[in-house]
């Protein structure tokens, strides 16, 4: 049974001393859009004495590869016999919830002992407890929900293994080269293959880069190499000119050739 206002959610547990299964949930509450459940170990979370909680998205096993909460949550388990007296986990922060870990919560929320020592907090076989939810961030949701923050993040199967669309053809390059990749990763665990994938990618991207810078600078060189040959050949124009010129320069100067039949035999006599 639970009742919702606003942020907040009640959810009252009848005849708690005769459950006999080893959890229990809430029904489902909507809060920022996203659907929630409380998760309640009643016997305890492999500790016998102590009452768990936790804040559960409900819907996380239809959510898209690589959804994420992010959210502020507090519990209180009232007592029923004066709200001064109830226990409250402040709110706080949560770790973000993805598909490793959809739920946040205590497993040390409140001891079986004090539940049952009639100070309130049980009356008439019924606990209350209250929760308070502030989604701060949201990425991704179900196909047709509004988006309130970032959006869903969509992803194409590439044998087996969930990648962005501008990773598609990198990735195909990579599998075209290294056909052995998909076979030998045996990983089930979408997130664990997505993660191993963008590892690659992260690496070939790395090499890339640096073959880049290296090639660049190969580039940057031989442009300075190619000018300095160009400076070098019109210096060698340059002095050839100038060698032209100086021997041109140093020549002997007559005044009349030898075929010019104008000059006067003397001259050619003292030319020889």
């Amino acid at each position: 049974m639970g009742n919702q206002t606003d942020k907040k959610f009640t959810w009252v547990i009848k005849n708690f001393s005769s459950l006999h299964p080893e959890k229990i949930y809430s029904d489902q509450f909507v809060v920022g859009g996203c659907k929630w459940r409380l998760l309640a170990f009643p016997k305890g979370n492999n500790n016998d004495n102590w009452f768990s909680l936790y804040l559960v998205v409900a819907d996380y096993n239809f959510l898209p590869i690589e959804w994420r909460r992010h959210v502020k949550v507090s519990f209180t388990i009232v007592n029923q016999f004066s709200d001064k007296l109830s226990q409250l986990k402040k709110p706080q922060p949560c770790p973000w919830l993805n598909q490793e870990s959809p739920y946040w919560g205590f497993k040390e929320m409140i001891t079986l002992t004090e539940l049952n020592a009639k100070k309130g907090f049980m009356v008439n076989d019924e606990l209350k407890i209250v929760v308070k939810v502030e989604v701060l961030e949201v990425v991704g949701r179900l196909e047709g929900k509004r988006q309130e923050s970032s959006p869903v993040i969509e992803t194409i199967d590439v044998k087996g293994f969930q990648v962005l669309p501008s990773h598609v053809e990198s990735v195909n390059r990579l599998f075209k080269r290294h056909q052995d990749i998909a076979s030998k990763l045996r990983a089930k665990n979408p997130f664990m293959k997505m993660a191993y994938m963008n590892l690659l990618l992260g690496l070939t991207q790395t090499m890339l880069d640096w073959l880049e810078i290296k090639l660049d600078k190969v580039k940057e060189k031989k442009e300075k190499e190619e000018a300095l040959k160009q400076k070098c050949s019109n210096l060698e124009a340059q002095m050839v000119k100038a060698k032209a010129e100086l021997l041109a320069a140093r020549a002997p100067l007559f005044l009349y050739d030898d075929d010019d039949d104008e000059v006067p035999i003397i001259f050619k006599r003292m030319k020889r």
